[in-house]
């Protein structure tokens, strides 16, 4: 299929304006994204409908805490990444070609398909590698799945240009943001990428009202200067919300970075200078009875949702999303 928000340029180019990257790319080229090829002229989104991985995974897995809690959803995901993060997890995906994998074929139609036949499911989250660069398939689906009555969920870098966002806008109704840290230097030396523009994305997403919840993986070594962390917190609060949902989540080695496994004690530090700042702050990538995972009212601080792994039991919320013991409102999203 051919891509959308590129315009062409002299010998052949094409100038792809998706994500900051701005990629100009020559005829039988590909952008940095592995996925977006100039042929003859034209930019051709070659993972169009082409599926890697697809799971009915528990959306508290997104990690989507404060969006439909306990409820399945249907995951997808594709090949190539706008980001080359040195620790990806899902570097086997990520940073491949369409050439490079094994995928079938999945039509905009076949996924919603697929998605209805799922008990009690919410709808399609778009997953595992970035759903940026998916972006014609992600619109095309995504419009299918409202027509049915179900959500749509962007786990994502937020690299993205503010134009192909503001289009894409009206069909996400949730967003998972991964922050990846909150310096330039990092971005450029680990991700490849720009920061910048991943704020400038989450401002925009919050000023449409839409459901965003923001992760931040903790890196020893790399992003887990304290002065830098509250710094985070701090733009999150102030340019966000204090009622963002902030999740901080414990890394593990994977692919080209070696650097050890995040100390639970500095999870549990950071933990303590987030929820100064931030109503609903969470920790993720570790034990199961580990504090920091469960909901807990800002205003009574009585616990109303209470998770032990992907196991989640919503005790203290009433239909409408309330505190059952003091009436502060807390999810929008309950039902």
């Amino acid at each position: 299929m051919e891509a959308a928000y590129y315009i062409k340029k002299e010998d052949l180019k094409v100038h792809c304006q998706l994500c900051p990257d701005n990629c100009v790319i020559a005829n039988g080229k590909r952008g940095a994204c592995k996925v977006r090829k100039n042929i003859e002229g034209t930019l051709i989104a070659e993972n169009y409908g082409l599926v890697s991985a697809i799971h009915t995974d528990p959306i508290e897995k997104k990690p989507l805490y404060h969006f439909y809690p306990g409820k399945p959803v249907l995951s997808l995901g594709t090949a190539g990444c706008n980001l080359h993060c040195l620790f990806c997890q899902n570097f086997d995906i990520s940073q491949s070609t369409v050439d490079e994998l094994t995928l079938y074929s999945l039509s905009p139609g076949e996924a919603v398909e697929k998605a209805l036949q799922i008990p009690d499911n919410i709808g399609i989250a778009y997953t595992y590698n970035e759903p940026i660069i998916w972006y014609e398939y992600v619109r095309d689906t995504a419009v299918l799945v409202h027509n049915k009555g179900l959500k749509n969920i962007m786990v994502t870098n937020g690299y993205i240009n503010p134009a192909p966002l503001e289009e894409l806008l009206p069909l996400i109704d949730a967003f998972s943001v991964d922050l990846k840290a909150f310096t330039e230097t990092f971005y450029r030396k680990i991700t490849k990428s720009k920061l910048h523009p991943v704020l400038e994305a989450l401002k925009i997403i919050r000023s449409h009202k839409k459901h965003l919840e923001i992760t931040n993986l903790v890196i020893p070594g790399l992003n887990d200067n304290e002065r830098d962390f509250e710094q985070m917190t701090d733009w999150v609060s102030e340019e966000l919300g204090t009622d963002t949902v902030f999740h901080i989540s414990r890394y593990f080695p994977a692919w080209k970075l070696t650097n050890p496994p995040t100390p639970v004690k500095t999870l549990k530090r950071f933990y303590d200078i987030a929820a100064k700042k931030l109503d609903y702050v969470y920790l993720g990538n570790v034990s199961p009875y580990e504090t920091g995972q469960d909901t807990v009212c800002p205003e009574c601080g009585k616990t109303v949702i209470k998770r032990t792994g992907y196991h989640t039991e919503i005790t203290g919320l009433d239909s409408n999303g309330n505190c059952r013991y003091c009436g502060h409102h807390i999810l929008d999203y309950i039902k």
